[in-house]
């Protein structure tokens, strides 16, 4: 695999079927917490304000079932020992309960990543207090207790956490980050924070003197911390440490003619190495990572996802364990905040995710942060292709199925109260809206009704109806089966919208297969407005070269 990839589909096959076995540099995983919660996709209105319209992107309950069952059996079948060893502990201990289902699909899915990981490669995986505990034996079983590197926490939440609520517990204001590695050979750059609290005293307590060209430095210790015997030498009349010099004679040698060696004035000092404030990185990253705020309403780059991570949380996990051009790997991608980072840090990047409404969002931002264009610029594996594949699809999951479809003309899907099946009552009948401006900045809308079974005359006039009602622009009527004659003479009555500002007329009632839309046609409208989701920052790409995946 030589191109950047988005997958449509359950990561553990797709792991199996289409990762090599040690090709991937570094892998980020924000799983399910399994906390009880439905993690919904919250759209805005047509003003481009945060509506109440939402649909429920994922469930993270996970239940013990007869694929819970079939999993855990494979896995003790096929794994390795010490993992069987493992997880029957964890069954006895636990039960056969929601929290073990949990646990067994990640086990199975991390058994897998393991696998492809690179010799030199590391690991995140995103979690929280609910079952970090359980995760952690888990990842000391597969990947091995001696390659655990941190546990990382992140503190997600800002202000002082007042509450007039009665608790019986302090509140949660942190993440996990379980880090590990493949080996002891891992690649790891040290990450510095120029804003970190206290760094400006920090600088104004040591950083005290001046050279004769301006440079403020401070003074460190020159001296071995053990004996170094083969170190223990004079320079320029200055005796060494009683443990002997820390760097060579050459090194000393150098450091004095670049002007990086403190003389002190009377013969009985020691000599001690300038450290320039210049040339300071900031201050070391430690396993505290409270300089990162969440997205909150705020924030430029939220995008209404469930779970969305800062782009700077994922930047420093990039640039600590990996290099421009390695591919990282993110199995649970959601939103696609670890594809954004990889992609504006020139590393190459493989993602997954479950949903068609995440694979949607992931190309709709992947397009407005860099003008990226499905198929030219990277692939998307796992959505229909053909007609035969639609037709799959929605006999599987017919919601999946209405969501892709939407996609397909970058609608914005209508869902409220967390359900799947979308929002009732004056919006019913209709699956999705685009938007576009008339003059004087006038909002028109395009409802657009998706059906992927039986149709018929009847479903044109019902949906004739809502436009009028709504006092929509335009009606799409999105097919998978092909339209029978009465419905296009049906669609054909409903005559035109009359565009002011473009000076053009556009069919009200549209009739679009799926074959039409495969085929590239779109929907006959003015420019939209809005797009599906909140708009993402566009960003500059970094320049440098890009791997190659190994087979």
């Amino acid at each position: 695999m030589t191109q950047n990839t988005l997958f449509y589909g359950d990561n553990l096959p797709i792991l199996r079927e289409h990762v090599p076995d040690e090709s991937i540099d570094l892998i980020y995983l924000d799983p399910p917490f399994n906390s009880n919660r439905s993690y919904n996709v919250l759209f805005k209105n047509e003003r481009g304000e945060e509506a109440e319209a939402q649909i429920t992107a994922f469930d993270d309950t996970w239940h013990w079932n007869t694929s819970a069952e079939r999993t855990f059996h494979e896995l003790i079948q096929n794994a390795p020992s010490h993992v069987v060893t493992m997880l029957g502990a964890l069954r006895e201990f636990v039960g056969t309960n929601q929290m073990m289902a949990y646990l067994t699909m990640m086990a199975a899915r991390l058994v897998e990543l393991h696998r492809v990981l690179k010799p030199s490669g590391s690991l995140y995986l995103h979690c929280d207090s609910t079952a970090s505990h359980y995760l952690k034996i888990v990842m000391d079983t597969i990947l091995g207790v001696q390659n655990f590197r941190n546990e990382i926490v992140w503190k997600r939440k800002t202000g002082r956490g007042e509450t007039t609520h009665k608790s019986n517990k302090f509140g949660n204001s942190t993440d996990t980050l379980l880090f590990y590695s493949k080996s002891d050979d891992n690649l790891f750059y040290s990450q510095f924070n120029f804003e970190a609290d206290g760094y400006e005293e920090y600088i104004e307590k040591f950083y005290r003197f001046t050279d004769e060209t301006g440079r403020r430095y401070r003074i460190a210790d020159l001296s071995s911390p053990s004996p170094r015997p083969n170190l223990t030498y004079e320079y320029k009349g200055y005796k060494p440490p009683s443990n002997g010099w820390a760097i060579s004679r050459e090194k000393m040698e150098q450091w004095d003619k670049e002007g990086r060696l403190y003389f002190p004035k009377s013969p009985n000092g020691r000599i001690q190495r300038k450290r320039f404030l210049d040339e300071l990185k900031g201050k070391p990253v430690q396993n505290l990572w409270d300089d990162i705020e969440m997205i909150s309403s705020q924030s430029n780059e939220r995008l209404g996802y469930p779970t969305q991570k800062p782009l700077a949380l994922l930047e420093r996990i990039i640039q600590a364990s990996s290099n421009e051009g390695d591919w990282v790997l993110d199995p649970f991608c959601g939103c696609g905040t670890a594809i954004a980072a990889a992609h504006k840090l020139n590393r190459r990047w493989i993602g997954i995710d479950i949903t068609h409404l995440s694979i949607s969002l992931m190309k709709y931002r992947l397009k407005d942060m860099f003008d990226l264009v499905e198929k030219k610029d990277y692939a998307v594996i796992g959505e229909p292709e053909d007609l035969g594949s639609a037709h799959q699809l929605a006999r599987s999951d017919r919601y999946q199925f209405q969501w892709w479809a939407l996609s397909l003309v970058q609608a914005k899907p209508l869902g409220g109260g967390g359900g799947r099946e979308g929002k009732k009552g004056s919006d019913k009948g209709v699956d999705g809206v685009l938007n576009f401006l008339e003059e004087k900045g006038q909002l028109q809308r395009v409802l657009i009704q998706v059906k992927s079974g039986h149709v018929k005359s009847g479903d044109i006039r019902d949906l004739r109806g809502v436009v009028e009602r709504e006092e929509a622009a335009l009606g799409v009527f999105v097919t998978l089966e092909a339209p029978t004659q009465e419905m296009v003479t049906e669609a054909v009555s409903a005559g035109y919208f009359t565009s002011k500002t473009w000076q053009k007329d556009y069919p009200r009632i549209q009739i679009l297969t799926v074959e039409d839309l495969l085929a590239g046609k779109g929907i006959d409208m003015p420019p939209s407005a809005y797009g599906t989701f909140k708009q993402a920052e566009k960003v500059k790409k970094q320049e440098g070269k890009q791997g190659e995946l190994p087979m």
